[in-house]
Parts: structure tokens; sequence; C-alpha cells
């Protein structure tokens, strides 16, 4: 496969979505990571900091380059002629809403797949939103996420 898109929001990657990411590059000749912008979601990190803060934690990855988005996955995928997209699944909830977007995404383009892969065990609880939590907390969560966004977290809540 010659491009595979990863989109997310990634506010803050994690070392589960950083796991997705080196599996997947090995799959295709290009992945794209699509740091995506919905202006009716509320971010802890600006559209600038989040693609930072990805292209620190995969600077030792050759093939993986970042961009930041709006609007529909499928079309990115499409404009950037992607063969496909994919998710990673953490749990069965997870599945269920990545299904539904997937059946969604086939229906507007059907060219577009989606690819799912399952989050190793040790990444199965990590989520961009607890990480926050905890940080917010001044919970420790440095192993949960790569060293530069743990400092940016701690700068963050320091506040």
């Amino acid at each position: 496969m010659e491009r595979i898109i990863y989109p997310g929001t990634f506010d803050p990657i994690t070392l589960g979505h950083i796991d997705i990411i080196e599996r997947t590059k090995n799959l295709c000749e290009e992945l794209v990571i699509a740091v995506m912008v919905n202006p009716e979601k509320t971010t802890t990190f600006s559209e600038v900091e989040r693609v930072e803060m990805i292209e620190k934690s995969i600077e030792h990855l050759e093939n993986v380059r970042v961009v930041a988005k709006s609007g529909l996955t499928v079309k990115l995928a499409e404009d950037s002629n992607a063969r496909a997209m994919v998710r990673g699944i953490r749990a069965v909830m997870d599945y269920e809403f990545e299904l539904r977007t997937a059946t969604a995404n086939l229906m507007l383009n059907p060219d577009i797949e989606t690819i799912f892969l399952i989050s190793k065990p040790e990444y199965s609880f990590v989520s961009s939103s607890a990480v926050k939590e905890i940080a917010m907390n001044h919970g420790d969560v440095s192993k949960l996420v790569p060293k530069f966004v743990d400092d940016k977290l701690k700068e963050r809540y320091e506040k």
C-alpha cells in the first residue's frame, strides 16, 4: 500500500498512538498522521502544539509525516491519494464507535478502506483524556507519553 492516513485529535499523543504509528508505518510506503481540527471540540493543546509534539515523538521514523487538517477524514484520504485509514482499537466501546465511522466513510467513498489495529495490552487503557486527567491532578504520566509530551503536560498544568 502506498499511503495510509492515521487521523485523530492527538490531544496529546500517547505511547499507544506511537505504537499504532510504528506498526502501521511497516504496512505502507508513507504514513500520514492527520491532526484533525474540529472547531466544535475543545482541546487542551493548540493545533501547532499537537503537531509539534507528534513530530518530536516520531522524529526517529523515516516514512511518517504530520499534517493538520479539518473536515472529513475520508475526504483527506481521498485528496492524499491514500488507499486506507488506520484506527487503533483498545476495547469494545472503541470498536462500536469506529465501526460506525468506518461504515459511514465506506458509504462516502468505497475505495478507501479502514484498517483496525488492536492495541497492545499495555496500552489498552491509555487514552489522551485519561492522560490529561492524571496530569491535571499532578499524577505521573511518564510511562504513558513520550518525554517531550510529559514535559508539556507538566508545564501546562503547573499554571
